[in-house]
């Protein structure tokens, strides 16, 4: 981005007149505030003192230089002549002078190819910078060097780019795959590799460029929208406005491929699919054999109705696109939901008008009801240009009918009497449309026509005798009068056109005009060598339809006329004539020809049908090049025909991670309880959570975590007996899977992914027994959050259930392994370490279900105790909020970074219904924790909540609600907080470092404190800073250690590599950059002060 309005384009503020006597030239005039940017005034300086700028060491001077630059090549003047001196600065440091260096060499690396191929090398250092415009503009400037020796590089830099963190250098590479293709075509296979992976892409800033370069590369390459089809319908609205009309125009060329006709003439609308009570089998037989209902596929139906929106856009274009989707797919009884939003366009420029009323005159054609009520808005405007005068008249003749035309007849009327000659034409062309359509208006208009022939405009007289000529083919015999006074303006019309259609009228109808017809015949023999060709050839066609029905008057004009055409000089003169004298005169050589003469020259002739110039337009989609210029354009797509059976509709389905039956096994029982048993039908519903990564670990992570859980139960059952009292040591422990909320059963999370093995207290506080939900409002429960898990979008608020009167209902005992805080009366202090034996914990550590991967998540090394304040008891008018990050796997979904908030009520006064409105960024991925009905004066509650940061660092904003109040609150997350510690083997580490080199790995060499040389501080300070896991490594010199992002899961790997003089280099290896080059500011930072 060229940021020039952050810099004063005059010497003065660069080091003024210093700057400008070193380059040997006179300061430049301030640009005034009103006169806009100095770069485009008039008064702007030589540019002879450009390359010494560029030269000279000073910064400033390079950039001012840069800027007029620029400023000469917006202005269209070439500047080429500079490219030398401008590639020398393309390594800067300065980022606004290295962005404006791009700028020029985009423009001019085509034309000097030789020069930009000197500086490959820093384009490829500049796709590694840590600013994504640089990279961006790097693999900009690169794929415009249009050299085949640099192919390879290119397609390395469109691949690595294709998987950057930055949605804006990933939309770069889109555009970069089109220009390589142009290049070298043989390149289409992995470009395609890279089109379908970058179809995968959910950020809506690169949806619309994948698209477009799938359009230019393969677009005969269905199968790869396939998969992509629902998240292109969903991300359409929040597309910028270029993408949406690429994608609309894929789509819709999608649709017609996979989807049936919404038009069938045999079929019918089935709104309601339920059968009538009373109709028999027979009759929904023979229904069935007469007319087929027509379903539409949801997916046809999701198009349309995501699209629909976008008609309200501010973009012609992409109300234009979804105009035309909906002329293409919709059903016809939808179609007309387009109409209000087309003729709103009319109101803005003439070259939109045009285009519009382009298309509009298109369908005006098939559906005349569509526009009918909007009429008003097709009448010619007196400041309307020529051009959109004749298409609003195309539209007003289209939309003609019986109930309608005297209006339209009044308004042509007024139109007849235009100045502008071109228009008058067009609308006596349209009366004659008009009368030949509708019939009861023939004799009314055919009058009108008549009268416009005394019209002093030559122009007006012609056009009318052209429309008279073919509305009189419709009804000869009962307009003798007409002919006959068209004959007598003959002398006084010199238009080519109208005398040509004179004579043939009168020759057509010679035998009702006998009198006339010979006299005309003369007039024209007289001025036949200076008549227009085409009235010269009517004249020889008359002389020979006279010889034929009255020869006696005829015979000597026709010799003479057909001698004058025999010695024309147009040869298309001499032929007609020698052809008509052979045909006309018998003679020795005629042959049997003549014998025909009559039937040939004297055959009746169809009248002739005034069609619209629009009719056969169709033929092209709407709104395309093609349809515009009535002519295949180059790179035009055919709509196909719709298929008469739907193809497979499964092709779009996208995995989705099946629902794993639930069983409840009692730990140190046989058989199974009827509790055992109600919760298994209380969880029959389970759906797996979960966020998008999360879905990636599958079904068998999810059957082995299924196992883990009842080998951990068997020994959690053991170990954790001592912790209880003696009353409850003999009761059971039970596994289950949790769906649903236990507000007062010492399980408080809403449990959708994870094993919970807990303890359910006889009583509650109040000594009241909770009651167990029924099977049936379990089955609810369960069935809600199936939905939830589905949806993703919103989370459904459950109120914890009530407590009811006392009830002697003995309980058994559970314990959960993911919430053994909850066994203490202060759960944010209690340790694990006080319920998990050490012989436990080394059980636990050393479970492994299965050796397919060495890497798994392992417990914090370090749990900061520090808490962050979310909000002050002042603020919040008596409740204040604390939170901390647990660095735990969230209860939730797998890609949530899991919060622990303490809220806590310092007022004199209840508060009631403590919870978690509004949420915003608008995508922000929130798992709220169940409304607190009330909080008593002095007391605490420590809830836990899920937040999927999405890998960012950006803050979650939410409102903190109580009854009365909503408070506006945030939480920031460290970079540190975003990752899960992984264990894995040095072997594996170096493996997965080789992977992550390049672009992908950032490197610092500090020197460190002297408390930090040792090995355990360092392992201190990286744990405190950063959530990560410890590799093993067998130099003492070297450590290392793992861990992943919550949201995506991509791997982070640290070294710290201990060198001489207490210097150390940090190097860090992770596909998100952006998250490696924070951790690294951070690691710097605590290693260096210790």
């Amino acid at each position: 981005m060229l940021s020039m309005s952050t810099n004063n384009l005059s010497y003065n503020d660069q080091g003024g007149a210093d700057s400008a006597v070193e380059v040997g030239q006179e300061s430049t005039l301030t640009t005034s505030a009103g006169s806009g940017f100095g770069i485009f005034s008039a008064d702007f300086k030589k540019n002879d003192d450009l390359k010494e700028m560029l030269e000279n060491s000073k910064e400033s001077l390079k950039l001012e230089a840069m800027k007029r630059i620029v400023g000469l090549i917006a202005k269209g003047k070439d500047a080429s002549q500079l490219f030398p001196a401008v590639v020398k600065n393309v390594a800067s440091k300065n980022i606004e002078l290295k962005k404006l260096v791009y700028v020029y060499l985009v423009r001019y690396a085509e034309e000097q190819q030789d020069l930009a191929l000197l500086s490959i090398s820093t384009f490829q250092r500049a796709l590694k910078d840590p600013n994504q415009l640089i990279r961006a503009s790097a693999l900009r400037v690169l794929s415009s060097i249009r050299v085949p020796i640099i192919i390879p590089i290119m397609m390395l830099a469109i691949k690595e780019s294709a998987a950057d963190m930055s949605p804006y250098v990933r939309k770069t590479s889109a555009h970069a795959i089109q220009k390589l293709y142009s290049l070298d075509p043989d390149q289409k296979e992995h470009l395609i590799e890279v089109i379908e992976k970058l179809l995968k892409d959910k950020s809506t800033l690169v949806a619309g460029s994948v698209v477009m370069a799938f359009e230019e590369v393969c677009p005969e390459r269905i199968d790869l929208i396939h998969k992509n089809y629902r998240k292109l319908c969903n991300l359409l609205v929040d597309v910028e406005e270029w993408g949406q009309v690429v994608i609309i125009s894929m789509l819709t060329r999608y649709a017609r491929t996979q989807f049936t006709s919404p038009w069938k003439e045999d079929g019918m609308f089935d709104e309601n699919s339920e059968t009538a009570f009373y109709e028999s089998d027979e009759e929904k037989t023979r229904d069935e054999t007469v007319a087929k209902p027509y379903m539409m596929d949801p997916d046809h139906r999701l198009l349309l109705r995501n699209t629909k929106p976008l008609l309200q856009s501010r973009n012609t274009a992409v109300v234009m696109s979804v105009a035309q989707l909906y002329w293409h797919l919709a059903p016809r009884n939808e179609v007309g939901l387009v109409t209000k939003s087309l003729v709103r366009l009319l109101r803005s420029h003439r070259e939109v008008q045009y285009i519009v009323l382009q298309n509009i005159a298109t369908m005006s054609i098939q559906r005349k009801g569509m526009f009918e009520p909007y009429m008003k808005s097709f009448y010619v405007r007196s400041t309307d240009a020529t051009h959109i005068k004749s298409l609003k008249l195309e539209i007003l003749t289209n939309l003609a009918n019986e109930a309608n035309i005297s209006t339209i007849l009044r308004e042509f009327q007024t139109y007849v009497k235009s100045q502008d000659k071109q228009f008058a034409a067009g609308t006596i062309q349209a009366i004659g449309r008009c009368a030949t359509n509708i019939s009861e208006v023939t004799d009314t208009c055919l009058n009108g026509l008549v009268l416009l022939l005394s019209n002093r405009d030559e122009s007006v007289v012609a056009e009318s005798v052209v429309v008279i000529k073919k509305l009189l083919q419709t009804q000869p015999t009962q307009h003798c009068d007409i002919i006959s006074h068209m004959a007598k303006l003959l002398d006084s019309i010199t238009v080519s056109m109208a005398r040509a259609s004179i004579l043939w009228l009168i020759g057509e109808y010679c035998e009702r005009v006998p009198k006339i017809a010979p006299d005309v015949l003369r007039k024209m023999a007289k001025s036949f060598t200076s008549e227009e060709d085409i009235v010269k050839l009517q004249t020889v066609n008359l002389a020979a339809k006279l010889y034929l029905t009255n020869s006696k008057q005829a015979k000597l004009l026709t010799q003479y006329i057909l001698n004058l055409g025999k010695y024309d000089q147009n040869y298309d003169i001499r032929d007609r004539t020698r052809f008509i004298r052979q045909l006309i005169v018998p003679n020795e050589k005629s042959g049997a020809l003549s014998k025909y003469a009559r039937r040939i020259l004297l055959a009746p002739k169809p009248a002739p049908v005034l069609e619209s110039a629009y009719k056969d337009r169709d033929r092209y989609q709407l709104g395309t090049l093609s349809h515009t210029i009535n002519s295949k354009a180059s790179g035009y797509l055919e709509l196909s025909d719709w298929p008469t059976v739907a193809p497979d509709q499964s092709v779009r389905n996208v995995e989705v991670i099946e629902p794993v039956q639930e069983w409840a096994p009692s730990v140190g029982k046989i058989g199974k309880s009827k509790k055992a048993k109600r919760s298994d039908d209380k969880f029959s519903g389970f759906r797996r959570g979960g966020g998008r990564e999360g879905r990636k670990e599958g079904k068998g992570a999810r059957e082995k975590a299924l196992t883990a859980a009842t080998v951990m139960a068997a020994v959690v059952a053991k170990e954790v007996s001592p912790v209880f009292s003696k009353s409850e040591r003999g009761n059971s422990f039970r596994v289950q899977l949790c769906d649903v909320t236990h507000s007062q059963k010492g399980c408080r999370f809403r449990h959708t992914d994870v094993c919970a093995f807990y303890p359910v207290s006889d009583s509650d506080e109040n000594g009241n027994v909770a009651e167990e939900p029924s099977s049936s409002s379990a089955e609810e429960t369960s069935s809600e959050s199936d939905s939830d898990s589905d949806s993703g979008t919103e989370q459904k608020k459950k109120s914890t259930s009530k407590v009811k009167a006392k009830q002697e209902v003995k309980l058994q005992k559970e314990v959960s392994l993911l919430d053994l805080d909850d066994f203490t009366p202060a759960p944010v202090t209690q340790t694990r370490s006080s319920v998990l034996s050490p012989s436990l914990l080394g059980d636990l550590e050393g479970l492994s279900l299965s050796n397919t991967s060495s890497m798994q998540v392992s417990g914090p090394a370090f749990i900061p105790e520090k808490s962050h304040e979310l909000l002050h008891r002042m603020s919040g008018k008596g409740l204040s909020a604390q939170y901390q990050f647990t660095r735990q796997p969230c209860l939730y979904q797998t890609n949530m970074v899991s919060v622990r908030v303490s809220l806590t009520n310092t007022s004199d006064h209840q508060l009631e219904q403590i919870r978690i409105g509004d949420q915003s960024p608008t995508g922000l991925k929130i798992q709220c924790f169940n409304t607190i009905e009330c909080l008593e004066p002095g007391a605490s509650v420590t809830v836990s909540m899920g937040i999927d940061f999405s890998d960012s660092t950006q803050a979650a904003n939410f409102q903190l609600c109580t009854k009365e109040d909503q408070f506006t609150v945030s939480i920031q997350p460290a970079v540190g907080d975003l990752f899960l510690p992984i264990t894995m083997t040095e072997q594996d580490f170096c493996k997965e470092q080789g992977k992550l080199l390049g672009m992908n790995e950032s490197s610092a060499t500090i020197t460190m404190a002297a408390e930090t040389i040792a090995r355990q501080p360092i392992s201190r300070q990286v744990a405190a800073m950063a959530n990560l896991g410890v590799v093993p490594s067998g130099q003492d010199s070297i450590h290392r250690f793992a861990g992943k992002t919550t949201s995506s899961g991509a791997v982070l790997l640290v070294t710290v590599e201990l060198r001489e003089s207490s210097t150390a280099v940090i190097t860090i290896n992770t596909e998100k950059s952006v998250m490696g080059s924070m951790l690294l500011r951070d690691l710097k930072k605590a290693l260096a002060q210790g």
